[in-house]
């Protein structure tokens, strides 16, 4: 049986054109909107998200990157603009199509999210459980061999709460990307977290990118973090992407905005 091949776990894709795998950029945003009542979260948001690198998201408290992070995976639909993912538009799809599309994408939440009453394989298992028809041996091969590749394999059948914190999220990333999702989203993934541990999240992280081909997303604010980890960064300052680039152009960026950012956390390119 293929455990990590794209073909073993599909997804009802039956209606959607065919992506374009080839193509560099993943993700386009363009001109996204979002207000709750008088209330303007995102402003005309436009970024490109880059096939199997690790792309930020940065900025201060309050800038829109959860109420993006929520359109990203359609939690929410944009007002208006376009989320092109695969070069389909995420935005305007309902029903089957939505559901079958949201599978391309896994999340990897800030404080892990797992079962506290489930063991670390069935945290794992339970996407498996819910959308797939695979037999008990094949889920319990597909969650063992993702633990395996994630160096958890042995705490399968510890409980949460008895692992560390860098463990926990490994275990999230494992569950995250059980149905063989294309890009993992981590929403703030080291807040909270002490440097060494931070270090091993970020470790993960390229990780995860490395052994799986997987796109990554990361919402975050701790530049130390993003300095490491980063190939592309998009700065969001009051519901508008003001800056994006390399490490190194963002560094010298001239906005207002995300010049003081930069300054106040006192980061520089080693």
């Amino acid at each position: 049986m293929k455990i990590f091949g794209r073909n073993s776990v599909q997804p009802v894709r039956a209606s959607l054109p065919t992506p374009a795998k080839d193509d560099p950029i993943h993700v386009r945003i363009r001109n996204l909107h979002k207000s709750y009542g008088s209330q303007h979260v995102l402003d005309g948001v436009s970024l490109d998200v880059y096939r199997g690198r690790t792309n930020l998201i940065i900025g201060p408290s309050g800038s829109g990157k959860t109420v993006l992070m929520r359109q990203l995976v359609r939690l929410e639909k944009p007002d208006s603009g376009q989320l092109l993912v695969n070069g389909i538009d995420f935005a305007r799809l309902e029903g089957l199509e939505l559901a079958a599309m949201r599978r391309t994408f896994g999340m990897v939440f800030q404080m892990s999210a797992l079962f506290d009453s489930m063991t670390v394989f069935d945290n794992v298992a339970f996407p498996l459980r819910e959308h797939t028809r695979l037999s008990r041996q094949e889920v319990a091969d597909r969650v063992m061999s993702r633990l395996a590749a994630l160096g958890v394999a042995g705490a399968a059948h510890k409980l949460p709460a008895e692992l560390s914190g860098g463990m926990q999220k490994r275990v999230a990333v494992a569950r995250s990307m059980i149905l063989e999702s294309e890009i993992l989203i981590y929403d703030e993934p080291t807040t909270g977290l002490d440097p060494i541990t931070t270090e091993m999240v970020d470790d993960l992280i390229t990780e995860a990118e490395e052994m799986f081909g997987v796109t990554s997303i990361v919402i975050s604010h701790d530049m130390a973090s993003v300095m490491r980890i980063a190939n592309y960064l998009s700065f969001l300052h009051e519901g508008q992407i003001v800056a994006s680039g390399t490490k190194e152009e963002l560094l010298q960026s001239e906005h207002p905005a995300t010049a003081e950012f930069v300054r106040a956390s006192r980061i520089r390119l080693e």
